[in-house]
C-alpha cells in the first residue's frame, strides 16, 4: 500500500489540486474524529481510491480526483441549523458545486455526488463511484476507531509530498 511508485504516481495526479486554496481550506474543518481534518480524510480517501481503482483496472485518475474532492463542502456544520441526517445528503451537493472549478468530468461528478450511497439516491453510475464510496466508509471507520493515527497515514502520505 505504501510503495514509493504508487505514492509518486498518486501525487502526480492530485499534486496540482493539493495546492489549490479551496483544497487547503479543508484543513480548517474537522472530520470524523478529533484531530483529523477534512483535508486529512479526503487525502486518505483519495489515496485508497486511487490504489483500489488501479488494482481493479478502473479509471484511477477519476477515483483519486473524486476522492480528494468528495467532501469539499467547506462548511462548519456546527454553525448551521442543518441536522446530521440532512448533512449526509446535502454535503455531496455542496462539494460538487465547489469542485466544478477544477474541470470535473461526468465520472468525477458522479463520484462526488454519490459517495454517500446507499444513503443517497440514485445508484452510482460508474464502478469508480462505488470504489470511492467504499474507500470513504473504510477511511471514516479507521478514523473513528482511531486507527488513522496508529497506521501513520498522514505521515506516509506526507512522505509523498502531500503537505
Amino acid at each position: 500500500m505504501w510503495n514509493e511508485k504508487d505514492r509518486a504516481a498518486f501525487l502526480e495526479l492530485v499534486g496540482p489540486l493539493l495546492q489549490e486554496a479551496d483544497v487547503q481550506e479543508m484543513r480548517d474543518f474537522s472530520q470524523h474524529a478529533e484531530g483529523i481534518s477534512c483535508y486529512d480524510h479526503s487525502l486518505f480517501v483519495s489515496y485508497l481510491s486511487f490504489l483500489m481503482a488501479k488494482r481493479l483496472g478502473l479509471d484511477y485518475r477519476a477515483a483519486a480526483r473524486g476522492g480528494l474532492l468528495h467532501d469539499l463542502h467547506l462548511c462548519h456544520w456546527e454553525d448551521t441549523d442543518v441536522g446530521r441526517a440532512r448533512r449526509l445528503v446535502l454535503h455531496p451537493l455542496l462539494a460538487v458545486q465547489n469542485a466544478e472549478k477544477f474541470g470535473l468530468n461526468d465520472m468525477e461528478r458522479d463520484i462526488i455526488v454519490k459517495h454517500m450511497w446507499p444513503l443517497t439516491r440514485p445508484l452510482p453510475r460508474y464502478r469508480e463511484s462505488f470504489v470511492v464510496s467504499l474507500a470513504d466508509k473504510i477511511c471514516a471507520t479507521a478514523e473513528m476507531l482511531h486507527l488513522y493515527r496508529s497506521s501513520k497515514v498522514q505521515y506516509r502520505l506526507q512522505l509523498a509530498g502531500a503537505k
